[in-house]
């Protein structure tokens, strides 16, 4: 069959002649029951098909023949639409228990919200759905109803949520600080241990641009005292002839009285 494996279908069999053999001791716990129950020889599988063309007689065989087909349901469509436009929906907790396994058949979408199932973005895709279905909408009126019935619920959820807060406070009850001013707190204690090592690196950076400008190091600068004793001869020296001093220039040649 070209490059598709049959080998493990033969497990069976390849396990038989490594007994009788000798090579294997002992059968392995799966002997028996692969015996019992072999897998079936028969490709249930749907097998794509090619048309044969009677001029085209290089038709190629299909490549994918003993791949499944893929599956796709109409809930696929509007689930990809509304959460690529709702991407912070995914980030909300969903429970996922069921009492039988059959709680989906109880509920009528006929109206957005459900007993005992938490408003979320899958009854936004099950609402347009029945919408499309029962009353004749299309696609883009459905989803345009349900998302405004969806945001509609949410919105009384917040003012709930807020009102049984005042009221809770009102009664004397005390509420921590909640994750969001935790994560706050945090992230202004690293910006201001941020902003010290900043500021000690220009600091540092300005030092070392001063000290390229200048042509000295960083560190202070001192002289021996016998370099401060040899500093101040050679000042004393040359003070009798610079012109500026007290004593004037000596002169050194030329005409000693004007005409």
């Amino acid at each position: 069959m070209g490059r598709y494996n049959f080998a493990p279908a033969r497990v069976h069999r390849a396990a038989t002649e490594l007994l009788q053999a000798g090579q294997m001791k002992t059968p392995p716990p799966w002997y028996d029951v692969l015996a019992t129950i072999p897998p079936a020889e028969m490709l249930v599988r749907p097998v794509q098909r090619t048309y044969n063309h009677p001029l085209n007689k290089y038709a190629k065989r299909p490549s994918r023949m003993f791949q499944p087909q893929r599956l796709a349901y109409e809930e696929d469509t509007l689930r990809r639409e509304f959460f690529k436009d709702h991407p912070w929906e995914l980030a909300r907790p969903r429970v996922i228990l069921e009492n039988d396994g059959k709680d989906g058949q109880d509920w009528d979408w006929s109206k957005i919200v459900q007993p005992g199932k938490k408003l979320d973005g899958e009854s936004v895709v099950q609402r347009q759905r029945w919408l499309m279905h029962n009353q004749g909408l299309s696609k883009a009126s459905a989803y345009d109803q349900a998302r405004k019935e969806f945001y509609r619920h949410r919105h009384m959820e917040d003012i709930e949520r807020r009102i049984a807060h005042e009221e809770a406070l009102h009664t004397g009850a005390y509420f921590s600080k909640s994750p969001l001013e935790v994560g706050m707190e945090l992230e202004d204690k690293q910006f201001e241990e941020w902003k010290k090592w900043a500021l000690k690196e220009v600091d540092v950076l300005r030092q070392a641009q001063a000290a390229m400008y200048s042509g000295i190091d960083n560190g202070e600068v001192s002289l021996d005292t016998n370099d401060n004793v040899a500093l101040d001869e050679a000042l004393s020296e040359a003070s009798d002839s610079v012109p500026a001093s007290k004593q004037g220039q000596t002169a050194r040649g030329g005409a000693a009285i004007h005409p």
